[in-house]
């Protein structure tokens, strides 16, 4: 397939970039540069063989785009997390599979080590994952749980100076390629704790996911445990419960927030662009007001998700977030790229199906996104427990 040159112009219809500090716009075009000259070129066709692009890891590495927030004493960036939503939006706006790897090194590896590590940890396991030189997955759904991650089967037991994993974990991006996983299991007591396992520990396996019709350009796979050995030192000792895991997702539903508004903005720009330029009827077909009402719409639901993000972002940097305020902003940004994708493709006809636009793939991309994470039901559920106070799960 002929590599594909990427024109893509950001849409920005409410001034917002007033809003954004000039290292803001400078960390966010470095990586819309990236992704136009190494991404967009490449991605049709990795997507299409269901290739990971395994030396895109180096390179996001040496782009800052593992831990943007994490300290720079850890080799992290930094930076606030405006920073961070704008690298995830430039990313997925390449594509869901490479912000996906991005996301779950950031926010669901190197995280829970910055936040719940000890010091030898965050030395030994964080600079390695800034650069790219490992990268690490994490492991908490199964097979038979994932909305409900209490009722999880993985565990551990005490064997002296470690512990032996026994379970499986399922639906994993990054699994085959990574060095490190970062798995949440149950000790002896029943209670949730983290463990960062190690490729070339005896009995750990990750089996690759094979036929996924999305994130096709993304390596998915299992964490498989057979009575694996794992140090105690391996063990994160600051904390116990789901709330170390669910802190995690809360970081990256923030990243996906920001990320699925990046695909959704691809596809009003390719839709945009063949609207003025395809004739039909003796005018480009941007002049009939049927093509104009998807167009202005797919504008208005990006602009208002672009002003819901930046407000995330500010709480985020305030540290008064809510993880029910990162859902809201989760389901908002999915569900408005899932309606974009496919409003986008009928734009472009029969041509919205091919791989010389990048629609298509955004589309099948973002029906991961929207159940992975948190499912979008779930999310509705998580706002609506939070206004009424009642729990409506059990």
């Amino acid at each position: 397939m002929a590599a594909r040159t990427d024109q893509f112009q950001h849409p920005d219809y409410f001034e917002l970039d007033a809003l954004l500090t000039e290292e803001h716009k400078m960390v966010r075009d470095s990586v819309r540069n990236y992704v136009k000259k190494e991404i967009s070129p490449i991605i049709e066709d990795c997507a299409q063989k269901a290739e990971f692009p395994e030396h895109i890891v180096k390179q996001l590495g040496e782009l800052g785009c593992f831990g943007p927030t994490v300290p720079v004493e850890y080799g992290g960036g930094g930076l606030d997390y405006i920073s961070y939503g704008l690298m995830m939006q430039e990313l997925e706006r390449g594509d869901s599979g490479v912000r996906s790897t991005a996301s779950v090194q950031g926010s669901l590896v190197m995280y829970p080590i910055q936040a719940y590590g000890s010091e030898e940890q965050k030395k030994h396991f964080l600079p390695k994952l800034a650069s790219g030189e490992w990268l690490g997955c994490f492991g908490l759904t199964e097979p038979n749980h994932g909305s409900d991650p209490s009722s999880m089967l993985t565990n551990f037991r005490d064997a002296g100076d470690h512990v032996i994993l026994n379970g499986a974990k399922m639906w994993i991006s990054n699994a085959p390629f990574a060095q490190v996983a970062v798995v949440w299991a149950k000790n002896e007591s029943g209670e949730v704790q983290g463990l960062i396992v190690e490729r070339g520990m005896k009995g750990f396996s990750t089996p690759t996911t094979h036929g996924k019709w999305s994130l096709r350009a993304s390596a998915t796979g299992e964490l498989v445990f057979d009575n694996v050995s794992v140090p105690k030192k391996n063990i994160l000792p600051g904390v116990k419960g789901l709330k170390g895991p669910l802190s995690c997702l809360t970081k990256a539903r923030f990243g996906i927030a920001w990320g699925a508004i990046g695909a959704a903005m691809d596809c009003y720009d390719t839709a945009l662009r063949y609207a003025k330029e395809r004739e039909q009827f003796g005018k480009p077909i941007a002049g009939f007001q049927l093509q104009q009402k998807k167009l202005a719409e797919m504008l208005t639901e990006i602009t208002k998700a672009q002003l819901l993000n930046w407000r995330l972002g500010v709480l985020m940097n305030e540290g008064k977030v809510t993880p029910q305020q990162v859902s809201m902003a989760k389901r908002n940004a999915c569900e408005v790229a899932t309606t974009i994708c496919r409003e986008a493709r009928q734009v472009l006809g029969g041509m919205g199906i091919t791989g010389e636009y990048p629609i298509m793939r955004h589309m099948m991309n973002l029906e991961s996104v929207i159940t992975y994470e948190g499912t979008h039901d779930i999310h509705l559920l998580i706002t609506g427990m939070d206004i009424t106070g009642i729990n409506a799960f059990k």
